[in-house]
Order: C-alpha cells, then sequence, then structure tokens
C-alpha cells in the first residue's frame, strides 16, 4: 500500500488493518460518511452535531481525526480536538464509534491507537476522556480526579480520564540545587 505524507508534519495519512481495511486521517470527502458512522453507531445525532459544531473551530484539528475504511465504507472513526487544560493546550478524545456490526472487531482499537500515535507523534502532552474505565485503560488512561484535572465531566468518576503522552518535567528553581 502506498503511504502518503501529511504535508508540514511527515506523518502518514494511512495505515494498512487486515486485508480490506485502511485506517487512515479522514478527508474532506469523507465528512457525510463519518456523520453517517456516528449516527449509526450511537443511534441518534448528538455525537455528529458535536462533530459538525467542532469542524469550524480552532479546536478542530483535522490530522487528528482518523477513520477506517474497509471496502470504501467507513467503519470505525476516533477523534482527538483541542481542549485547555490549566491554560495549557491538550487534547480530547471523541467521539469515538465503530458500525455496530464491526463492534468488538479491534476497529475501534486500531483508530484509537493510530489517533494517539500520530498526538505522540506531534509531541502533545496530554489527552482526556470520558469513558468506560475497562475499553480505555488498555490505552494507559487513569482517572483524572486525583491529578486534580476538573471539568463539567468531572462528576463521572473514573469515566473523567487522562492520559500523559510524554513525561511532564516539573522544573525547580536554582536554589533547590543548593540541598
Amino acid at each position: 500500500m502506498a503511504t502518503r505524507t501529511l504535508p508540514g508534519l511527515g506523518l502518514p495519512t494511512s495505515v494498512g488493518f487486515r486485508d480490506m481495511t485502511e485506517v487512515r486521517i479522514e478527508q474532506p470527502e469523507d465528512a457525510d460518511g463519518v456523520r453517517r458512522l456516528l449516527e449509526a453507531a450511537f443511534d441518534g445525532e448528538a455525537e455528529a452535531r458535536l462533530v459538525a459544531a467542532l469542524r469550524p473551530t480552532h479546536a478542530w484539528l483535522p490530522e487528528f481525526s482518523v477513520v477506517a475504511e474497509e471496502n470504501g465504507r467507513l467503519a470505525a472513526f476516533a477523534l482527538l480536538s483541542r481542549v485547555m487544560v490549566g491554560g495549557e493546550e491538550a487534547l480530547a478524545l471523541g467521539p469515538v464509534a465503530v458500525l455496530p456490526e464491526r463492534q468488538r472487531q479491534g476497529l475501534g482499537t486500531s483508530v484509537v491507537r493510530d489517533a494517539l500515535r500520530r498526538a505522540t507523534e506531534a509531541r502533545e502532552r496530554l489527552v482526556l476522556v470520558l469513558g468506560d474505565p475497562a475499553y480505555y485503560r488498555r490505552f494507559g488512561f487513569v482517572p483524572a480526579a486525583p491529578y486534580g484535572i476538573t471539568s463539567e465531566w468531572s462528576s463521572a468518576g473514573d469515566a473523567w480520564q487522562v492520559l500523559a503522552l510524554r513525561p511532564i518535567e516539573a522544573r525547580y528553581p536554582s536554589a533547590w540545587r543548593l540541598v
């Protein structure tokens, strides 16, 4: 399979998965298919409306909108969008969607892993997610509350989660070196 490169980042836009599935960055012509996928996966329009509302904003990062395509049809989707945590840029994971007939077959895991890989390669620091801890633990997510990260979803308990994509260095004043 030929691999295209994202301009300016040098990141591949697609990787192969199984024989007939391609995990890749969403292209502009995929928007309607993403909407249909979200509506089917969530049996409603709320998540599709969320994605549509994010698209024209600064939070939309097209390089972190990942799809899995099977035989010309979108089967899975994962989105990382821009959020702020304590005045610092971070990412939010979601929605993550898989066609109902393709769930529990690894496609969701594939699009999430690909999105997180892209974010790591782009030197992003933190990702937040609101979701099932049993599912998101496989990617390294842990409850966010013990780290003092709050939002309007903090009341969701352990479902409110965070993942550090790279070490975050604490910097002490030089006086500490005298100890």
